[in-house]
């Protein structure tokens, strides 16, 4: 962490992954003290939503923070590590938990306590990009529409079946293409530039690959690329294709699709008529006007060093079609 960290902080959601949190934190102290040999390990539960952001907007000075959980207490201890100077902030680690672990699966980062403990005392600290929407910071994902329904529709069903990861998005994203395939008007600007207009099913805005599980929305994205990849899903298109396009997007294999429209940015502002459903890491987020930024190389992140390249800066080979936005009518 690598090695040689002497302070580290542990921030764990207990009740992740349907309580297992509380255990798992227990063992990840464990392993770590035994690692980190003279470290001051502390370990901290969450006692409620929120309290992830406090607890590491209090960890200034500390060597490394680690997030145990889902996407949701990555979220907030980005916010909270965010809200500290860039020469206070300490280095961030994740022990993934929870239901989707998709910026755990970007760093490369196994399910495994041992194993990503493992990882993380052999990690390199590498700066790394984070998201902003509207002065909320984002890890890994920002998305309006169908898949954003998708996403708060999720943690309803986990509550109600118990289910977790890619088998719960695909069950939520069946129910809503079938039965809410809903078009929504939209005004963008790209990077300052003039406004365009269209309707959209769906808006990503993606620092790292993946949503939902392990969907490849932007498979091609890279948290360290200097670039937010948006991915736009617009009209005309049937539920029929529209099923196909999500079914393929859990392998990456949608994006050749003339519906779907792909572009790298620096920043964005997107307004819509009304209000429309929208997540950030997978927590609900509110309003019709939504002013999008990136911070370049704003956290260090423990990455392992079997980490995917892009995670890294080296780029992979580009495959995205690249095609216009589409009009005011939703055509081409």
């Amino acid at each position: 962490m690598a090695r040689d960290a002497r302070r580290v902080l542990l921030i764990a959601n207990p009740a992740s992954q349907n309580g297992r949190g509380a255990d798992a934190a227990a063992e990840a102290e464990v392993l770590l003290r035994e690692a980190l040999p003279g470290a001051q390990v502390e370990v901290r539960p969450t006692a409620g939503p929120r309290h992830g952001r406090e607890l590491a907007a209090g960890a200034a000075g500390l060597d490394v923070v680690v997030a145990l959980g889902g996407d949701g207490i990555i979220h907030e201890v980005v916010n909270g590590l965010m809200t500290l100077p860039a020469d206070a902030r300490p280095a961030l680690g994740v022990i993934p938990v929870g239901s989707g672990n998709d910026y755990a699966a970007t760093l490369s980062m196994e399910r495994n306590v041992a194993q990503a403990v493992a990882q993380l005392v052999d990690a390199r600290p590498t700066l790394v990009d984070v998201g902003c929407v509207n002065g909320v910071y984002f890890a890994e994902t920002l998305s309006f529409g169908l898949d954003a329904a998708i996403a708060l529709d999720t943690v309803e069903r986990r509550k109600r079946t118990g289910r977790t990861g890619t088998l719960l998005y695909l069950t939520s994203g069946l129910d809503q293409l079938i039965n809410h395939l809903e078009r929504y008007r939209y005004r963008v600007s790209f990077d300052g530039g003039a406004p365009r207009e269209g309707e959209m099913f769906l808006f990503a805005v993606q620092n790292g690959p993946t949503y939902g599980g392990g969907f490849a929305v932007a498979p091609e994205a890279s948290v360290a690329d200097g670039r937010l990849d948006v991915v736009v899903a617009h009209p005309p298109i049937t539920r029929r294709k529209a099923t196909l396009v999500f079914l393929l997007a859990k392998d990456g294999h949608h994006t050749r699709f003339k519906e779907l429209d792909f572009r790298r940015v620096r920043s964005l502002r997107i307004e819509f008529d009304e209000p429309v459903p929208a997540q950030v890491d997978g927590e609900r987020l509110e309003g019709t006007v939504f002013d999008v930024t990136l911070v370049p190389r704003a956290l260090r992140v423990l990455v392992p060093p079997q980490a995917r390249p892009s995670v890294v800066g080296i780029p992979e080979p580009r495959g995205y079609v690249h095609v216009p936005e589409p009009d005011a009518e939703g055509g081409r």
